[in-house]
């Protein structure tokens, strides 16, 4: 009897479909319980060895998700049919190069390298006449920027060449602070390199996209609220947007050309765009995988009837999708958790809020843990998400949800 148990659930994780997910943090936890949901097989690897992600999968392993050749590791080891990383921008070479080296479906290795270099892209993007962008230049030595200082118009913005999350992001107006953003851009970069490029005046957009079999299918341009200069930091999403149906078309199509100038054949695009007061439009910044803060795997679905993740799950293995989206006439408002420093004393009961302000809260830190001043993404403790047919009605359950969160916790 034993034995012919074993023998059933031998041949059931034989017939099943093995996928790799890359990072298993918060936001990548939503995509491992999405694809154990759709009846896969789930690995999880991440560097964290008490990542939340870990407990939705069938498998994980502790394995730096940079390390490309690590990760390929263990992905032969187990013998995957796909891999997909999400809300990361650290894993989407691994798994790039796990897909090229294993032969499974995926962006390109050489594509995404370039896509995770900020000045590569800028190239690139100006180059096909997508960018209006004047300057730009790559810097892995500061005693270069006395060579290129006087030709530099300023202001500029700074950041690491392959960064996210806006850290150590900086607006520079007086040219005697070049030198300290870029150092502070260069020490955050995994290659030591920074970007100098110009700052554009305007408000900034999301723009969310789906490639599959080399097919664009921008899924919603989303609004954006964000931090004062100097950091330029997201503090929340809606969708829909606040443009105009012209000035959104016009925003999608520079998407769908800035995503196949790059060469883009698969998988999810990330994209934030400025939009001008004379209605120009410039990228600000590219990434190869589905946007974090809650935009792939709840706002788009919510906004848009869109199964984001699971046509993700099912293109990283092959499999077809379905690219229908359906209008929900609902507005979708998130608020990141951006809250006043101190450590944690006491925390409010979450569930009495929500219930309060109709509201969804995602939130991580517990008591005794440090809130720390919000300057980057990575200093949020969570998230609020409010739904409702009425966009100030949504904002507005939303701003008061978070600002209740906040009085309420007890700081030590």
């Amino acid at each position: 009897m034993i034995a012919r148990h074993f023998l059933f659930w031998s041949e059931v994780l034989t017939t099943m479909k093995k996928i790799l997910i890359v990072g298993a943090g918060y936001l990548q936890s939503f995509i491992i319980k999405r694809a154990r949901e759709l009846g896969y097989y789930t690995l999880a690897i991440d560097k964290d060895p008490n990542a939340v992600g870990f407990k939705y999968a069938d498998e994980y392993e502790s394995v730096d998700i940079v390390d490309q050749l690590a990760c390929l590791r263990y992905a032969r080891s187990k013998g995957v049919d796909g891999v997909l990383t999400a809300a990361t921008d650290y894993g989407v070479l691994s798994a790039a190069y796990i897909a090229r080296e294993m032969g499974l479906p995926g962006i390109d290795y050489e594509v995404a390298k370039i896509v995770k270099n900020k000045f590569m892209v800028r190239h690139i993007l100006h180059a096909h006449g997508i960018d209006d962008m004047s300057q730009f230049y790559e810097i892995d030595d500061v005693e270069r920027l006395s060579k290129i200082a006087d030709s530099i118009r300023l202001p500029v913005m700074v950041k690491p060449c392959d960064g996210s999350g806006s850290t150590a992001a900086s607006r520079v107006d007086d040219i005697r602070n070049l030198k300290s953003a870029c150092v502070e851009a260069m020490a955050a970069s995994l290659t030591g390199k920074a970007v100098i490029e110009d700052f554009i005046e305007g408000k900034e957009y999301g723009v969310e996209s789906f490639v599959c079999n080399g097919e664009v299918h921008v899924l919603g341009v989303l609004g954006k609220s964000m931090t004062k200069p100097p950091c330029y930091t997201e503090l929340g999403h809606w969708l829909p947007s606040d443009l105009g149906t012209a000035m959104e078309e016009k925003v999608k199509d520079t998407a769908r050309r800035a995503i196949c100038a790059l060469g883009i054949q698969s998988g999810a695009v990330n994209m934030d765009v400025i939009v001008t007061k004379d209605g120009g439009v410039s990228i600000v910044d590219v990434g190869a995988r589905m946007g974090g803060n809650l935009i792939g795997s709840h706002i788009i679905p919510l906004g848009t009837g869109f199964d984001y993740v699971g046509n993700l799950i099912r293109c990283a293995l092959g499999e077809p999708v379905t690219v229908e989206q359906c209008d929900s006439r609902m507005h979708v408002v998130t608020r990141i958790l951006a809250l006043a420093p101190g450590e944690i004393g006491v925390l409010p009961d979450l569930d009495v809020i929500e219930r309060k302000h109709g509201v969804q809260v995602f939130f991580w830190p517990k008591t005794g843990d440090v809130i720390r001043p919000y300057r980057t993404n990575r200093d949020g403790c969570g998230y609020v998400l409010a739904i409702a047919s009425d966009p100030a009605e949504a904002e507005n359950r939303a701003d008061q949800a978070k600002q209740e969160i906040d009085e309420m916790i007890v700081r030590r």
